[in-house]
């Protein structure tokens, strides 16, 4: 049993000391575990007359607020715990640890104890970053602020709105500083809130605009660039082939190769392993895990891949079908009545397959052409963006084989290349120096649509090429929000997420 030690107490109507005791009652707390089992205070708490005759409350019960809330049924120590749990780990996976720490609650009572959190006054921020996030993504999208001064988030909005943004920037008029990525909502929420502050435009998502217009530039000239990347014996350089399928004695001599290299390296784990070499030493050395290593030896030899063949419906029917592709029948329809007369099953379709795949094995192309018997293409949309905008140190030779025939063919892929590396320099240098006759140039090229839209925003991509501040460390806080919004399961508010991301 513990009792209170103070002689008086404040009557919470009116705030008089009074120490006229009226009667006593028991109150059962339960508090933190001791040794690994739950624990409870018996505390005595006194009732007092309120020494103010005018107070509408005559008699009340003393209060201890650094030991329990009124009517509480816990300590204030064990309710700030159990908090911090639902703070983390929300309310069935809170209530479910709480149990093995011998400080049983419920999931309700938890999110109950995080709902009556009183989130602290940030101190005014100066410098922030705006980004949206994805409630229910491509269809509900909030706004998140952050201080990138002092890190954290700083709120959460409900949604990605100009007004809200403008309204939450009024409030705060000490910010200064907004860097952000380049959609249109943000800027116009800016400048109606704040439009003293500076905008800074993300490096990253300029850097993302201008692969999109490289790419879409190599579009435009898909066909000159497919035939200008294959080299002239057919097909792309070894390094850039992409295969599409190989059979044969391609496949064969594949496999052969493979099972000599498992041979090879088997051989030096014997060897090893007859001079006294442990596994897990011989491991590092062939380049394995020790376990691997170990059913090696236990088998006596280096493993057999061997793929089941797969039984197709098409397999009688297969010498027929050679016969009437020979014999110049190459319709799906036409070869499907043919093996349906002679007991053939399966759908049209089954047949159209194999002729497609028979046709793509016979027609060279540029665009599915063939070296031995494996079937190769040229190198992506994405791919050949990437090689003109990359730094040609940073590239193989027959890459930059590649990159000169394309440029050769199309020069204006060419011009748009540079154009790109350019201002990849100037984003990476932080140096806008050159910007203007840059801007200038990108005008005249293919890189129209994209000088055209840094235009509209230029004073934010001006200030990304000299300002420090970027919208990374928001991306990172948009990365934790979206672990505690999936470990809700999407059943929580609003007002619960914004909770947890604030005080968490």
């Amino acid at each position: 049993m513990t009792r209170s030690t103070a002689t008086r107490s404040a009557c919470p109507s009116c705030g008089r000391l009074s120490g006229r005791v009226h009667s006593h009652y028991t109150r059962r707390l339960a508090d933190l575990p001791w040794q690994g089992r739950a624990a409870a205070v018996q505390l005595q708490a006194r009732r007092l007359r309120c020494a103010n005759a005018g107070c509408p409350r005559q008699i009340f019960t003393e209060r201890l607020p650094e030991v329990a809330r009124p009517w509480a049924r816990r300590s204030a120590r064990l309710a700030e715990v159990q908090r911090h749990l639902g703070l983390a780990l929300g309310g069935a996976a809170g209530s479910r640890l709480a149990d093995r720490l011998a400080m049983p609650v419920s999931g309700s009572t938890l999110l109950r104890l995080v709902t009556r959190t009183e989130l602290p006054t940030p101190p005014e921020p100066r410098v922030i970053g705006i980004d949206e996030w994805a409630w229910r993504r491509g269809l509900t999208y909030g706004t998140i602020l952050c201080d990138l001064e002092r890190g954290g988030v700083i709120e959460l909005l409900p949604d990605r709105t100009a007004e809200t943004v403008a309204a939450w920037l009024r409030q705060h008029p000490s910010v200064q500083i907004i860097a952000r990525d380049r959609a249109g909502v943000f800027a116009r929420g800016i400048r109606e809130g704040a439009p003293a502050a500076v905008e800074v435009g993300d490096r990253w998502h300029l850097l993302r605009n201008l692969g999109d217009a490289l790419r879409a530039a190599v579009g435009r000239h898909r066909q000159a660039v497919t035939a200008a990347s294959l080299v002239p014996g057919g097909g792309p350089p070894q390094d850039l082939q992409q295969p599409v399928g190989t059979t044969g004695p391609a496949l064969a001599a594949l496999r052969q190769h493979r099972r000599d290299e498992r041979g090879a390296r088997y051989a030096a784990i014997r060897r090893l392993h007859q001079d006294g070499v442990p596994p897990r030493h011989i491991a590092p050395t062939v380049g394995m895990s020790q376990r691997a290593v170990e059913r090696w030896l236990a088998a006596d030899g280096a493993p057999e891949h061997r793929r089941p063949a797969m039984a197709s419906m098409l397999d009688p029917f297969r010498a027929q079908l050679e016969r009437c592709w020979d014999a110049g029948c190459r319709k799906a329809t036409l070869l499907w009545h043919e093996i349906r007369a002679e007991g053939f099953r399966g759908s049209v379709r089954t047949v159209a397959r194999w002729a497609a795949r028979r046709r793509a094995a016979a027609l060279p192309g540029p665009v599915h052409s063939r070296r031995g018997s494996a079937v190769v293409r040229p190198p992506s949309q994405r791919r050949c963006a990437w090689l003109l905008g990359c730094e040609r140190d940073k590239v193989s030779a027959s890459e930059r084989d590649v990159v000169d025939r394309i440029t050769a063919a199309v020069p204006a892929l060419g011009v748009a290349a540079d154009l790109a590396r350019r201002f990849a320099a100037m984003v990476r240098d932080r140096d806008a120096a050159d910007f203007d006759t840059w801007l200038a140039a990108a005008r005249k090229s293919e890189l129209a649509s994209f000088a055209e839209g840094i235009t509209r925003d230029l004073d934010a991509v001006c200030r990304a090429l000299t300002e420090r501040w970027s919208t990374s460390p928001v991306e990172g806080e948009i990365n934790r929000l979206k672990a505690v919004k999936r470990q809700m399961y999407g059943r929580a508010s609003y007002a619960l997420l914004r909770l947890r991301v604030l005080a968490a």
